[in-house]
């Protein structure tokens, strides 16, 4: 089940234990405290149950991770995907560093990193589609010029 779209910037950051606990809701696409104290357990933490329930909930508070409080015990879901908290993250950083621009950003995550043929691929199909999308934008609006010209 693919969490809700819901506009990341209503969102406040999380913490790197959230982030920690939100990673693992993200592995098991829903769980208990009990099982998510499983995999963390698995993983070399070894925190308390009552911890893990906190940042659950501050993670719910945010809007992070939805309940289910009809069975016994909490079953706790990811509201937000990977993907959406790395686009906002992304989006923040772009602002915070960038002054708003993406280049810059692009350019430091790409540069002296290793890439397969697949993901070059992908890579070149991305700013293709961009490409696209701007001359129609382009094109789109020269001709909005003309029309009241």
């Amino acid at each position: 089940m693919r969490p809700r779209r819901r506009e990341m910037r209503e969102r406040p950051a999380i913490s790197k234990t959230e982030l920690e606990v939100l990673k693992v809701l993200w592995t098991l696409d829903s769980g208990t405290v009990r099982d998510i104290e499983a995999v963390l357990r698995g993983r070399g933490r070894s925190w308390a149950y009552n911890t893990i329930l906190t940042l659950l909930q501050r993670l719910q508070s945010k809007g992070y991770v939805r309940s289910d409080k009809r069975a016994l015990a909490h079953v706790f879901r990811p509201a937000v995907s990977r993907e959406d908290l790395l686009r906002q993250s992304l989006r923040s950083l772009k602002e915070k560093v960038c002054e708003g621009t993406a280049a810059p950003l692009v350019r430091a995550m790409v540069e002296g990193q290793r890439f397969t043929a697949e993901e070059i691929a992908e890579l070149k199909d991305l700013v293709e589609k961009l490409d696209r999308k701007r001359s129609e934008a382009e094109g789109k609006k020269k001709k909005e010029t003309e029309e009241r010209s």
